[in-house]
């Protein structure tokens, strides 16, 4: 039975990797439909406004989204894309997987860990802003609550139990931080007690930088809350090569959307030089969400065939001489044998 998905090309680069994207899709036979939809710059001219209705209805019908990078307009009022889609449709769980790929520009070989970063409440819900007449107090709350903190948790130690994973690692600011990463940290253990099989690990978020720049391998799972989740997910990033090869997934109760972390990257839109594996990567990770398991396996194991012995046809950031299409044909190719 065909399944239909919403299909957000995005701005800048987007259109050129989601072609490229859709074109392995196609080969892999996944029986998709595409429906695609407006949002971004695009949608702004055309709609006037970033997400129109049309999109939102769209996703929610077809519950499954991908979705190439957005722009929003800076200093002009406009809330971020991103987070207009993770609360209007409560996508709590922010999935960021950092996998190794060979010939990138990376310190570390084996890397195989996953962040799971709560996405709708923490620091990023930015309440009770107010700045003091004088202009020298600013004043933010985080407000963390016990459902969101145990819905978060839970996720990532079912996600480690479907993956075969031995730890998850619940990442915190407690002993400083008592009441929010207190109870972000005392839900943690109770959650944990449900998962005897899976090791729980508690670390402070400034050592597990550290620890991940010196020794990610230790790392299997990571859970934390919003803010922490968003510069540890990119750190973990930067240990495989960078935002290119970072997909993201974002998972509610009824809706996901999967996506490229990195950004629309107008400068060489057009030039069809951008590197298309985070989408590649995301798109891997919504078939899995899909139960085509298989064949997101296959999707990683034709980039990592072509990382290894196709150099020539892939972009120039990962070293290639190639461009978005022959990367794409590379692809193409090895998926189809």
């Amino acid at each position: 039975m065909s399944q239909t998905i919403a299909v957000l090309k995005g701005d800048g680069i987007g259109p050129e990797i989601m072609e490229a994207t859709l074109r392995v899709l196609d080969a892999l036979d996944c029986d998709l439909t595409y429906e695609f939809h407006d949002a971004g710059l695009a949608a702004l001219d055309k709609h006037g406004t970033l997400v129109p209705p049309e999109t939102l209805a769209a996703i929610e019908t077809h519950r499954v989204a991908l979705k190439g990078p957005l722009t929003t307009p800076i200093g002009k009022g406009f809330s971020s894309i991103n987070v207009q889609l993770r609360r209007h449709f409560d996508l709590y769980a922010n999935v960021r997987p950092a996998i190794s790929f060979p010939g990138t520009r990376s310190r570390y070989d084996n890397i195989d860990l996953i962040t799971v970063r709560e996405n709708t409440e923490g620091a990023y819900l930015a309440e009770g802003q107010s700045l003091s007449e004088d202009g020298e107090t600013a004043l933010s709350s985080i407000r963390v609550t016990r459902s969101g903190s145990g819905r978060i948790v839970r996720y990532a130690f079912e996600l480690a139990r479907q993956k075969g994973r031995q730890k998850v690692t619940a990442v915190h600011k407690a002993n400083i931080i008592k009441t929010s990463s207190g109870l972000f940290l005392e839900v943690a253990r109770e959650v944990a007690r449900d998962y005897p099989e899976i090791e729980l690990e508690e670390m402070i978020v400034d050592n597990a930088c550290m620890q991940l720049v010196m020794n990610p391998n230790q790392f299997d799972v990571i859970v934390t809350t919003n803010l922490f989740g968003d510069i540890l997910s990119d750190l973990c990033a930067g240990l495989v090569g960078g935002l290119g090869l970072a997909p993201g997934s974002n998972i509610g109760s009824e809706v996901a959307i999967f996506e490229a972390v990195h950004g629309s990257a107008p400068d060489i839109a057009g030039k069809k030089i951008a590197n298309p594996c985070a989408l590649l990567l995301a798109a891997a990770d919504m078939l899995d969400h899909l139960g085509m398991v298989e064949k997101g396996a296959k999707i990683r194991g034709s980039i990592r065939e072509v990382l290894e012995n196709d150099r020539e046809q892939v972009t120039p950031d990962m070293g290639g001489s190639g461009n978005t299409d022959t990367f794409a044909d590379a692809l193409v190719k090895v998926v189809r044998r």
